[in-house]
């Protein structure tokens, strides 16, 4: 719907880099989503008061903890329990997060890029950038501003990356796709022709914050730990690692080996499902 509404609807993103944008959506969303969840545990589901485990960015400030817990509240939970996001996608992964041993996870969301060496159920270092699939998708609208004079919506942007984007050169032969805009100039609708290597360009700047981030907590690690991580590599999760050639950058660029995760897009909400279930132990 976004970028598509009539004047009488505005299409909104409740969160936005991890952390809630609009309180009052936020709340409705989360309303839905736990009666939706009651409806399936019971039938008398009006009476039931949830537990709810929500996973939030590990650099984010107290009073968006606090924000989270209220809108959570708000919408009917009876407790409202967070977890750090790289902890719940390294469970969501299977990695053997309760081992006394190091295990690097990249969270590459949306929003945010969280970096975290795990060890004993705890994070050891860990780094939250606000850098992600949104802030990759700017960057090639803006790019199709500078370069050819054509706006194209976030979306459109989007399909582009998943189509074409790359980060590393995968093979001698480049593709090429037609993307549809409107002509800055003329303001009329105008089709050009992209190659992925423009893209990998494009994509440059967003990428690099996100290798210095990862860069950066291998420099902090334990000896210990990062003895570990010589064998055990580091793991990519979240929509963004499917980007083409980003775990062979990332390994390129750290001498470790890189890994995108099976399920890299539900890793986190696979790993909360987990916590969840087993908050006793």
């Amino acid at each position: 719907m976004l970028g598509r509404c009539p004047v009488n609807i505005e299409a909104v993103r409740p969160m936005k880099y991890g952390v809630i944008a609009d309180l009052d959506i936020t709340e409705e969303m989360l309303r839905y989503f736990i009666s939706k969840a009651k409806k399936v545990v019971s039938p008398r589901h009006r009476l039931i008061k949830p537990r709810v485990l929500v996973a939030v960015p590990s650099g984010i400030t107290e009073v968006e903890k606090r924000a989270v817990k209220d809108s959570a509240e708000h919408a009917g939970a009876k407790e409202v329990l967070l977890v750090d996001e790289p902890l719940a996608a390294a469970i969501g992964v299977g990695l053997p997060v309760s081992d006394p041993c190091g295990n690097m996870i990249v969270d590459i969301g949306g929003g945010t890029t969280e970096v975290a060496v795990i060890s004993l159920m705890g994070m050891v270092e860990h780094k939250s950038v606000r850098v992600g699939g949104d802030e990759m998708d700017e960057a090639i609208v803006q790019h199709m501003k500078r370069a050819y004079n054509l706006m194209i919506g976030s979306r459109t942007a989007e399909n582009i990356k998943i189509e074409i984007g790359s980060v590393y050169q995968m093979s001698d032969e480049e593709s090429y796709m037609e993307v549809k805009g409107r002509d800055l100039i003329s303001g009329l609708p105008k089709s050009i022709k992209i190659s992925s290597k423009e893209i990998r360009l494009a994509l440059q700047e967003p990428v690099t914050s996100i290798v210095e981030a990862v860069r950066s907590i291998l420099e902090c690690c334990p000896p210990e730990l990062a003895s570990d991580l010589i064998e055990r590599g580091i793991i990519l999760s979240g929509g963004s690692a499917l980007l083409r050639g980003l775990d062979k950058l990332i390994s390129e660029e750290t001498g470790l080996p890189a890994f995108v995760a099976d399920d890299p897009l539900k890793a986190v909400a696979n790993g909360t499902g987990i916590m969840l279930q087993e908050m006793d132990r």
